[in-house]
Parts: structure tokens; sequence; C-alpha cells
């Protein structure tokens, strides 16, 4: 199982999903930026993935950077300290993996309003790259959280 469609962490240019793989917002980086997009502050954030983590085995992981697996990155990515601590508690990369896509779906419902706005012409454009009416294209928008990255990705894989 796991997450086929797993976004690039947000330093790494990902959409508002990657935000499960960021560590707490303690200097200056992307996650900052992702955060004030989708209008949540570094506190809301740091309570969610907490919280989430304490009902989920994504709240182990004490010798992590951070102490726990919500704070972790992509299973892709080499980390030996998230592998030991995977190992310890009898999880498997996809169990992490279909986690991180939870936790991602808890922080995205918790989105208050996404700063970006598109005009006509930027959904007329995305329509068109996808022949597709404005209305789909529009609703696509929307069901990403107004995220044109993710946009773009979810009619690239309705498209195959």
């Amino acid at each position: 199982m796991g997450w086929d469609d797993a976004p690039a962490h947000v330093c790494r240019g990902g959409d508002a999903r990657g935000l499960a793989f960021c560590c707490p917002p303690v200097k200056p980086c992307p996650v900052h930026t992702k955060l004030a997009e989708i209008g949540l502050s570094p506190q809301e954030f740091v309570n969610i993935k907490q919280e989430f983590g304490k009902k989920t085995k994504l709240g182990v992981g004490a010798s992590t950077c951070f102490g726990s697996l919500i704070w972790c990155c992509k299973a892709s990515k080499p980390c030996p300290l998230r592998d030991m601590e995977l190992q310890l508690n009898d999880i498997s990369h996809d169990e992490y993996m279909t986690l991180k896509k939870q936790l991602a779906e808890e922080i995205l419902s918790h989105v208050k309003n996404n700063k970006v706005t598109y005009t006509d012409n930027d959904i007329n454009a995305l329509a068109e790259t996808f022949n597709i009416s404005f209305d789909e294209a529009k609703q696509a928008l929307e069901e990403s959280n107004n995220d044109m990255k993710a946009a773009i990705k979810n009619l690239r894989l309705k498209s195959l």
C-alpha cells in the first residue's frame, strides 16, 4: 500500500501534502512559507502533528532527530535513525508511508485558507493543457486545496 503519489519534501518544492515529512518549524526554511500559504501558524502545525502522533504509531521514535516519527522524512530518503525506529516498532515502510499520507490529510483538513489565488487565465491555461473544461480545471484546483502543483500532478495521474 504506502503512498504511491507522495509529494516531494516541502524543502524540495513539494506541495502542502509534503508537510507530513517536515521537521518542526524551528529554523528559517520553506515550511514557514508553505504554512503561511495554507493559513496555519507554526504552533498549530506542531500541535496537529503531535496530536496525530499520540493516536498513531508515528508517535514513537525516541531515537530520531526530533524524538518522534511524525517529524521524519519520506521512506525513500535514507535515514538510519528512522529505519531503526521503524524496525524496533515493527512498522514497515509501506505502513509508515500510509500513516504519513493520513498525517498529510489531517494537516490539510485544518487548512484555513490558501492565500494563493489564480486568475481565470490561469485556470484556462490549466484546462487547455489537460484538454478539460474550465469547470473541471477549477474543480481540480479546489480538490488540491488551491495548490497548482498538486492539481497538475492529480490531472496527470487521471490522464494515464
